[in-house]
């Protein structure tokens, strides 16, 4: 039997190449995906692992815990801290670390590093050990700074350079005095690192004095372990917390780890979700192998063969497809990995040196997904064939499906559609995340069931299009019947086209519905003609905020400066805002009260108050950062959204309880409304500075949906490859099923049927399977859409369902293309059988 599998294949070796295909694409998927996220964490891992190379010990603040009316907080590790920790036996250094954010400007005055990763921090004396200088000297004073010579070099700027910088809004224009080499993973990623002498740096990062965290090199003979319990004995654990340069390196590649993991599971869903795709096309492939061997089944059991060992040769087929997809998928899985990763670095995504990582899970996990996915897909029609009875095969009468199991089958999917429709419109009656699972598990349960019921749905839809197939003829006509004379294998086929449509519209309904809402959250509840925020989402300084009030055309300013306070024994953030202006700059639904702020009257979100229990006229007790309190009284209850939310009260009331007040954004109103000279004029007055954005409301709206954009694109880009599956599983279905009916297309032929009407029917067959599959891929995602946005709308107040119909005409055109190309080869084929010799096969 296992001879007899082999020859087999090799018999039916073109057959099974769309399945090798299919399973191929979907290993090296797998594959590509873990030699990527595996090359790229270990490069991060050994890049990091080299910035701790000067910490033995590292010494930081120990957070400490609200407590009834205390804000927690962090102590500061003072100059004190510093000399204590250099003075413990068995230390030889010790060195103050101060870090923040600072955005270094290029010479066209763009940002480098895009922001995110804009890092800032001190150069410890003349000669700092952590960044040896290539070039120059120690930075001194507030108009020196040292930068990475991977900026210098993208940027072209060296030292005695003036170059332009921010902090926290004012641009500075310090000079150039040294270039210095890191292994800072920032760096490595394509980020930025300026470097100030300590006092600078302690000035312009608001820590006047204090240190972010004291780094402790060892002296010779004392180990780590040795040394930090030294510095513990003498810091004491109470206010700080010390960790060894190893432990730091291991959580450190931990925590890239974990960052990366979202990234693999991402991935390895997509790559799921063309393999299940792919499983349809290995069944609809050995089922018609099985269906087109009957007579040497039958002959292998009538000789004495048991079904199990019918069973076995056809899964042993199976394992040998797999094996070779497996195989092929791995070696294309490499060059995938290695792809991306020169992909990342032309995208300017920087990753720090290192080899290509194939490790031994890779290969397992390549060789296993190829093999299982291709044996579970040929269990049950080797199951089937074992079922053939031989008197019945030898005489080519093929066993049909009963009327009992079409039966059970309609009612199998009817009951698990029915289930699955239940269950989302449940999950739509729940509250935000409390209605994610019900509704994935509905989503699964109906798909299934949808899946089960295609070939039952495949004559009422098919038979719709019958008045367009009957311009196209006798081949229109053959077209329609061919499609609905298998409906198990019609439905097969459909439904791998099915499954990515799915998906793709569902994302495509969720994406536009959540772009219109966030277009009406910003035009409704904001009357200000501009939001000026830090590029990267960093506190401004107050100045920002006093520059644009005195800028010629501003009529109404109000900073958004937010603060922690202990309310009734909880944490809540209170938000300073100008009460004079904020009026004039917001236009919030107030459902209780007046929007009155000023001195001690705030205004509260609906979801705040109801948690406290307040309403208007309510008064609560705050207690601020430095320990003081006061009594507030709430003015009004208003609508909150994603922009604006939480306690609103006077900065003035505010601000004096802040040690550093700082602003998230500021709100601005101008005399002739937004435009692009009155934006200019905001952006000059504030040095046009690259790391401030002034962005007016449609801006902000695309800002906002840009994350969610970028999400989709990467979406629509991983579904294409199950797409590209179905269009293989289609190619695959009508080149073998013109094998079964060869006999039959050489009686069309014979009788007077032409190549080019030939041709014609099996592309529309192609193209009437595709639509059938395009339109219950598109039915399904809207309804998906639409209850993934029921559940949206309890978290968002301005959502609505909006339904793209251009894109979806796009993706039912999309279907109907895949139908057409996949048809070319198959429909080719067709038309050129010998007629002769197709009669008189059999």
């Amino acid at each position: 039997m296992f001879r007899t599998a082999l020859r087999n294949v090799l018999a039916h070796k073109a057959r099974l190449l769309m399945t090798v295909l299919a399973v191929m694409l979907g290993v090296a998927f797998v594959s590509g995906t873990l030699v990527f996220t595996n090359t790229i964490s270990d490069a991060f891992q050994k890049s990091s692992a080299k910035g701790f190379d000067q910490v033995d010990v590292a010494v930081r603040a120990k957070y400490q815990d609200s407590e009834d009316d205390k804000v927690g907080k962090a102590p500061d590790l003072t100059q004190s801290t510093l000399d204590t920790s250099a003075g413990v036996p068995g230390a030889a250094d010790a060195i103050g670390v101060v870090n923040g954010f600072t955005a270094i400007a290029d010479k066209n005055g763009k940002l480098i590093g895009g922001g995110f990763q804009s890092e800032g921090g001190n150069y410890w004396g003349d000669k700092d050990p952590r960044y040896p200088l290539s070039s120059g000297s120690a930075p001194h004073g507030r108009d020196q700074v040292a930068i990475d010579s991977k900026t210098a070099e993208r940027a072209g700027y060296k030292v005695g350079d003036t170059i332009r910088i921010s902090v926290d809004g004012p641009v500075l224009k310090p000079t150039v005095t040294g270039v210095f080499t890191t292994d800072d993973g920032n760096v490595a990623a394509g980020g930025s690192l300026a470097l100030f002498d300590t006092a600078t740096a302690q000035r312009l990062f608001g820590k006047p004095g204090t240190y972010d965290e004291i780094d402790v090199k060892a002296a010779s003979g004392t180990s780590q372990t040795a040394l930090k319990a030294g510095l513990d004995k003498a810091l004491g654990s109470k206010l700080v917390e010390t960790t060894t340069g190893t432990q730091l390196a291991d959580d450190q590649a931990q925590l890239i780890s974990s960052s990366m993991s979202g990234l693999k599971q991402g991935l390895l869903v997509f790559a799921g979700i063309a393999l299940f795709v792919g499983t349809f096309i290995i069944a609809n492939t050995f089922t018609m192998l099985v269906a087109q061997r009957t007579r040497e089944l039958a002959l292998l059991r009538a000789v004495g063969a048991s079904r199990r060992q019918v069973t076995r040769s056809v899964l042993i087929e199976a394992f040998v497809v797999g094996a070779v997809a497996g195989i092929t998928g791995l070696v294309a899985g490499i060059g995938i990995g290695a792809g991306l990763r020169a992909l990342m670095n032309t995208l300017g995504a920087t990753v720090p040196d290192g080899p290509l990582v194939i490790s031994p899970g890779t290969v397992a996990s390549a060789l296993a997904v190829g093999v299982v996915i291709t044996m579970l897909a040929a269990w049950l029609p080797g199951r089937r064939a074992a079922r053939i009875p031989p008197v019945a095969a030898m005489s080519s009468v093929h066993a049909k499906a009963t009327t009992k199991s079409l039966v059970l089958r309609n009612t199998l999917g009817a009951l698990f559609g029915a289930a699955g429709v239940a269950v989302v419109l449940a999950a739509t009656t729940m509250n935000g995340s409390d209605g994610q699972a019900p509704l994935g598990i509905g989503a699964v349960l109906l798909i299934i069931g949808v899946f089960i019921l295609t070939p039952l749905l495949s004559r009422p839809l098919i038979a719709a299009a019958a008045p367009a197939l009957r311009i196209f003829g006798v081949s229109g006509k053959l077209a329609r019947q061919n499609s609905v004379r298998n409906p198990r294998r019609t439905a097969a086929t459909a439904s791998a086209l099915m499954i990515g449509l799915t998906l793709i519209t569902g994302m495509t309904v969720m994406a536009g519905s959540l772009q219109k809402s966030i277009d009406r959250m910003a035009s409704s509840s904001i009357r200000a003609d501009y939001v000026v925020s830090m590029a990267n989402g960093n506190e401004l300084s107050p100045n920002v905020g006093r520059k644009l009030a005195s800028t010629s055309g501003v009529t109404a300013t109000s900073p958004l400066r937010n603060a922690p306070s202990r309310v009734d024994g909880t944490t809540e953030y209170l938000t300073g805002v100008n009460g004079a202006a904020i009026g004039q700059l917001t236009d919030l639904k107030v459902t209780g009260g007046s929007f009155e702020v000023d001195g001690t009257r705030v205004v509260v979100d609906k979801d705040t108050a109801k948690s406290h229990g307040w309403r208007a006229g309510s008064a609560f007790t705050a207690h601020y950062e430095d320990g003081k309190s006061s009594r507030l009284t709430v003015s009004g209850v208003y609508e909150g959204n994603q922009l604006i939310r939480g306690i609103l009260l006077d900065d003035t009331t505010l601000t004096p309880h802040q040690r550093d007040p700082a602003d998230m954004q500021v709100l601005v109103k101008t005399a002739g409304g937004a435009s692009s000279s009155t934006k200019d004029r905001l952006e000059k007055a504030l040095g046009t500075n690259p790391a401030i954005k002034v962005q007016d409301k449609q801006d902000l709206s695309n800002s906002i949906a840009k994350s969610f954009t970028l999400v989709l694109n990467m979406v629509y880009g991983l579904l294409a490859m199950a797409v590209i599956v179905a269009v293989l599983g289609v190619i695959n279905t009508l080149a073998m099923s013109v094998f079964e009916r060869s006999q039959e297309i050489g009686m069309l032929r014979a009788i007077g049927l032409d190549r080019k009407a030939v041709k014609r029917m099996v592309r529309l067959e192609s193209l009437v399977i595709s639509l059938f599959g395009g339109v219950l891929g598109i039915g399904l995602g809207v309804f998906f859409g639409w209850a993934a946005g029921e559940l949206l709308g309890t978290k968002m107040p301005t959502y609505e369902l909006v339904l793209p119909w251009a894109r979806l005409g796009v993706f039912l055109l999309l279907a109907a293309a895949v139908g057409v190309l996949a048809a070319l080869w198959p429909a080719r084929r067709a038309a050129r059988l010998n007629m002769l010799a197709a009669i008189k096969s059999q």
